[in-house]
């Protein structure tokens, strides 16, 4: 697929001549593409309340925005202009999770998810800009895209979304079934939809400095452990007792001077912060999780797969599962970091018995499953 989702460009080229640079389209990036969810499902995810969803209407400047649930009756209005998006829709269709990793030659550390939106005819969520790089493939019907590269980001005020309050448009391009256009970060852009339309958007993570270390913050909090208590045996009188005393600043500042950290600790919190599963995100154990021999069995024939909603990275011989670290032995490095990559394991190869007990492991958790369908 990688041959026609960049219009034959190399994922090195790409990369250096686009990626966070120029925007680019592709016409039939993925010929005969129909989408990964029909209407139907979508609106049915739409109306879950573990999903996460937004319903946007406009009529002219006035702009109106419900978080999911969403109800059904609203998703059969024809009136005013509306679209419905569902976030993540990754974690919920198979198709959804194969499409957000076709780019497997971009760090999954970088991946977000995959948003699916279905509009009217001239449904939209307005011009705007993102933060992250995305790459918006069309599915059913046409959607019209301009976009622009300003330095202006002024917003409208009151506005319920981050809509442009001077949209400066330099390309006009209608995309149909199967076509893709990337944008880098700040890219202004606004599309609208010709007739009923459903858009995928795959977005990436751009966390910022601040978050970064607050988790951090957070994460050293748990993997810390000071030595030493208060004392002052040589206290010394004072005449104001409201001073904070300089001794007590000396100490305290030798204390937490033993808070310190280096390259390999940030390398494990990154592995366990970017794993991290969101909020909203639950896993499903088996109700009656097969026998270790009896799962053994099932792999060899038909393989494993890690659950949609599981992410699993590593950096050297270190793994990370769902916001954990992965104490794997080094006889299943090789196979683990096989299985992070395609997220799947085919049928018919022979496990180390190590690898063997940590799926079955994860299996229990319903973190992965065996078979490959």
């Amino acid at each position: 697929m990688i041959d026609t989702f960049l219009g034959g460009l190399s994922p090195r080229r790409f990369l250096d001549e686009y990626w966070q640079k120029k925007p680019l389209l592709v016409r039939q990036a993925i010929p005969g593409f129909t989408g990964v969810v029909s209407r139907e499902r979508l609106f049915e995810l739409a109306c879950d309340p573990d999903v996460e969803s937004r319903w946007v209407r406009h009529d002219g400047d006035t702009w109106e925005v419900e978080h999911g649930p969403q109800r059904p009756g609203r998703l059969r209005g024809k009136r005013t202009p509306w679209t419905v998006l569902v976030q993540g829709m990754n974690l919920w269709e198979a198709a959804a999770d194969e499409l957000l990793h076709c780019l497997d030659f971009i760090p999954q550390a970088r991946l977000d998810d995959l948003m699916v939106s279905y509009a009217v005819d001239g449904g939209g969520v307005g011009p705007h800009f993102d933060n992250y790089d995305v790459f918006l493939i069309q599915g059913m019907g046409k959607r019209r895209w301009r976009i622009g590269d300003q330095s202006d980001h002024q917003l409208v005020e009151g506005a319920p979304l981050r809509i442009l309050k001077n949209f400066q448009p330099i390309h006009d391009w209608v995309l149909e079934t199967g076509d893709l256009l990337y944008l880098p970060p700040h890219w202004a852009h606004d599309g609208i939809a010709i007739g009923e339309c459903m858009t995928h958007s795959i977005g990436f993570r751009t966390p910022t400095a601040q978050e970064v270390g607050a988790g951090f913050l957070d994460w050293l909090h748990e993997h810390t452990c000071l030595d030493g208590v208060y004392a002052d045996p040589d206290l010394a009188a004072q005449d104001n007792s409201a001073r904070i005393p300089e001794a007590m600043i000396d100490q305290v500042d030798a204390m937490l001077r033993q808070i310190c950290w280096d390259r390999d600790a940030v390398a494990g919190f990154l592995g366990e912060y970017l794993t991290e599963p969101k909020a909203h995100v639950f896993f499903d154990p088996p109700e009656k999780p097969l026998a270790p021999a009896r799962f053994a069995q099932r792999v060899e024939k038909s393989g494993f797969r890690l659950d949609a909603r599981s992410v699993l990275l590593f950096h050297g011989g270190r793994f990370f599962l769902n916001g954990e670290s992965v104490d794997a032995p080094a006889a299943a490095h090789a196979t683990l970091q096989r299985l992070a990559h395609a997220r799947r394991l085919p049928a018919g190869g022979a496990l180390d018995p190590a690898v063997l007990a940590l799926l079955h492991a994860w299996y229990r958790d319903g973190y992965g499953h065996p078979g490959t369908d």
